[in-house]
């Protein structure tokens, strides 16, 4: 990192933790994602869980209060992140409902951002999800990030206290992968002074 990126305020990164199942795996790789985040420089880190968010499938302009009152907490995390980073499970060769349902419910919210992915699952660790997403990113004008961090078979790389049982290459893939969300966090919330995003 060069001074000029240094000297710069801290990206604020939100991390979307995508699962909400009961008796999920998240919160394993999650905490050793975030714990990841804090190893690398320049990011004011949010996590946005969508098990504790009560968003329904039916999409509103006028949102109930209730609805309201849950928006009024997770739109001002979306709309404030220079970038984001989604920790996502494969359900059935696709990510999670929760996932499409928070990014449907948003939209300015996401645009010329970065983001990177963390995925989890079995044979294909996440993979799949992932690719999907890549498609529903663009349709929200973001930029989503080449590297990827991804868990093959994940329940058997962590051990009991949630750490990686061999982490030198997920270790590189977190760095990796930050870094490049960093990169474009940067260009694109400088490209923006310059000439807001018009959409």
């Amino acid at each position: 990192m060069d001074i000029t990126t240094a000297e710069k305020a801290p990206l604020k990164l939100t991390v979307v933790v995508a699962s909400n199942r009961e008796g999920r795996f998240a919160p394993v790789v999650a905490d050793w994602f975030l714990a990841r985040t804090r190893e690398h420089s320049g990011f004011d880190v949010e996590v946005l869980d969508l098990a504790e968010a009560e968003l329904p499938t039916t999409i509103s302009h006028s949102p109930s209060p209730a609805v309201a009152a849950q928006l009024s907490v997770i739109t001002p995390k979306l709309a404030g992140a220079d970038a984001f980073v989604v920790v996502t499970p494969e359900y059935n060769h696709s990510f999670p409902a929760s996932l499409k349902n928070l990014i449907d419910w948003h939209y300015v919210q996401w645009q010329a951002k970065p983001v990177g992915f963390v995925s989890y699952g079995g044979i294909s660790g996440g993979l799949r999800a992932v690719e999907q997403l890549r498609q529903v990113y663009a349709e929200m004008h973001a930029v989503t990030v080449r590297d990827t961090v991804s868990f093959h078979n994940a329940h058997g790389l962590f051990d009991e206290d949630g750490e990686h049982r061999e982490p030198s290459q997920a270790d590189a893939a977190a760095k990796k992968m930050l870094d490049q969300v960093a990169w474009w966090a940067h260009a694109l919330r400088d490209a923006k002074e310059v000439h807001p995003y018009a959409g």
